[in-house]
């Protein structure tokens, strides 16, 4: 249960990572080709880094799952 749970918070920092990092364009309050405004660069930095630190975690995980089950399955080729 808490293994989902933080699956479930991580995926979702992920999506409001993306989201602050598209905000500016898909809301329009940064103007087309125009330079780069305060917020929007605000929203790239902190949008970049939520959706790279919980990306490389949801990452992390899956690799320390895999490695379990394949350790658990290891053991119970040795013992069966």
């Amino acid at each position: 249960m808490r293994a989902k749970l933080g699956v479930t918070a991580l995926a979702l920092l992920f999506l409001a990572g993306l989201w602050l990092v598209a905000a500016p364009f898909v809301v329009g309050y940064q103007p087309r080709g125009a330079a780069l405004t305060a917020a929007t660069v605000n929203d790239l930095w902190i949008g970049g880094a939520l959706a790279g630190g919980s990306f490389l975690s949801l990452v992390w995980y899956a690799a320390d799952l895999l490695h379990e089950l394949t350790t658990r399955r290891g053991k119970l080729r040795r013992s069966g």
